[in-house]
């Protein structure tokens, strides 16, 4: 089981105090029976509140990299020869 968070935790808390002070403040009861009971319902519905407050999410984490897989590059080395270079373009004569 998690732990409960500071907001959890505070609210909770608070829901138990205020709840109880109005409950005892309604029911104007002086008797120990209505004030355990009082109590009780009291921490009962400080724990309800403490367990449905949302949890935060996790930040988003940056996506991961690409790994691209390596390919080895095959140069083709090729021999010039003088006949296989290109011949120099000649201008026509002119008239």
């Amino acid at each position: 089981m998690p732990r409960p968070t500071a907001a959890q935790l505070a609210y909770g808390s608070c829901t138990v105090i205020f709840s109880t002070l109005a409950m005892l403040l309604l029911s104007q009861t002086s008797s120990s029976l209505g004030i355990v009971l009082i109590t009780l319902s009291a921490l009962a519905l400080g724990l309800l509140v403490a367990m449905t407050v949302p949890l935060p999410k996790p930040a988003p984490s940056a996506p991961a990299p690409l790994v691209r897989e390596r390919v080895p590059v095959q140069f083709e080395t090729a021999s010039v020869s003088a006949s296989s270079a290109p011949e120099p373009v000649r201008e026509p004569a002119g008239p």
